[in-house]
């Protein structure tokens, strides 16, 4: 059997900030391989002339039920490295926590999965489904060449499994406290007000575009778009930067811009938002000589809930039989790859404490780690009874 501990060592000590893999897969691989598992290697490139990332998808069983695991081996930067109370790859344990970058987000994640299923095969009694792992080194930048590529490459080869769970960190405060059964979409955009550059002491000659940029920032910000569901809570749009390009103290500025995100819920889709935002700007550019334009940046994914269903309560009743926890239901957060798997199958997320995730210090107690190894290995018992 596969100790969590060492395994979640070793692949933390590969340097493998996105889009590098620093040999994190390779790992991976082998560990899966000596598991019985087929291994397929799925690197992709050139989409839309990205860098190539590496990727791979490993099944054990050709029978169904069939579930599977997604996660990702590349991590953030670590940052000002002399801030790290240890060097930021050592994965030094200190105190009872593994300190390293990629310990919850997701490292931890998937060698524990991994170490489960060493668990499950050793003490198995009539296996006839399947597990799959889909991993991929390109979560934490432009998610163009990894997952929703594999997804294309396993549904051309039949390899769509009954459902998926991601191993994101999803738990706030304890093991157990949060299993993530949907996303919020996200988009966003910059604004641009053009209008003509001139002298502090001679507005009536010049067009500053700031009084129209303040005008519709007020506007855009005071749209209520709703007050939340059930499953999700109310959507907003934040303005997160302004800029305009005077550079002096008495020039009025020819542009200025604002970028905004919004992170919305399922009563809206990307396209329902650009609308009722695109038409606030028409509306207010009735009243300006100023040209106004709005560019929207790639788009982050529509909002999911995956329903309820027997797979995601026996997980839930997994979890509370090893932690006494009841986890809440939640599609709080950011987003992650389940936005690509929720097409292809149903998805939820279940890993280890979100708190540390991209920080100076990332850790993740040891405890934590055999915790999640536990509730895996429970789960995969009973759903392959």
């Amino acid at each position: 059997m596969i100790d969590p501990i060492t395994l979640t060592q070793k692949l933390i000590r590969c340097a493998s900030v996105t889009p590098e893999d620093a040999g994190a897969q390779d790992l991976l691989k082998k560990t899966l391989s000596e598991l019985g598992f087929e291994i397929f290697d799925l690197p992709f490139e050139g989409n839309g002339g990205s860098y190539p990332v590496k990727n791979f998808f490993a099944r054990l069983g050709t029978q169904y039920p069939h579930i599977c695991f997604a996660g990702h081996t590349d991590v953030v930067p670590v940052g000002d490295e002399k801030l790290w109370s240890v060097p930021p790859f050592s994965a030094d344990i200190v105190d009872g926590n593994m300190i390293g970058r990629g310990t919850v987000d997701m490292k931890g994640g998937i060698t524990t999965f991994i170490s489960a299923i060493s668990r499950f095969l050793d003490d198995k009694s009539g296996f006839n489904g399947s597990i799959s792992l889909l991993i991929t080194g390109d979560e934490e930048a432009e998610s163009i060449n990894g997952t929703q590529r594999v997804l294309e490459w396993i549904k051309e080869n039949n390899h769509i499994p009954d459902i998926t769970i991601v191993g994101e960190p999803t738990n706030d405060e304890v093991i157990g406290d949060t299993v993530k059964i949907g996303r919020r979409g996200y988009t966003g955009g910059i604004i641009t007000v053009t209008g003509k550059k001139g002298h502090v002491a001679y507005p009536h000659l010049a067009l500053n575009p700031i009084p129209v940029m303040t005008r519709l920032i007020q506007d855009i910000n005071d749209i209520v778009f709703d007050e939340g569901t059930e499953h999700f809570q109310a959507t907003n749009l934040e303005f997160v930067d302004v800029q305009s390009g005077a550079g002096a103290g008495n020039v009025i500025p020819l542009d200025a811009t604002a970028k905004l995100g919004i992170r919305f819920n399922d009563r809206h889709t990307i396209e329902s938002l650009k609308k009722t935002i695109q038409g606030k700007i028409d509306n207010i550019s009735k009243e300006y000589d100023h040209t106004i334009e709005l560019i929207w940046n790639k788009d982050g994914g529509e909002a999911f809930l995956t329903e309820t269903n027997d797979t995601v309560e026996l997980f839930c009743d997994c979890i509370t039989s090893i932690t006494n926890h009841k986890p809440t239901l939640s599609t709080g957060g950011g987003t992650s790859d389940a936005r690509f798997i929720k097409n292809y199958c149903p998805v939820f997320e279940f890993g280890l404490l979100n708190k540390t995730a991209h920080h100076i210090n990332e850790h993740i107690s040891v405890d934590a780690l055999e915790t999640l190894t536990n509730i895996y290995t429970k789960f995969l018992q009973i759903y392959f009874k």
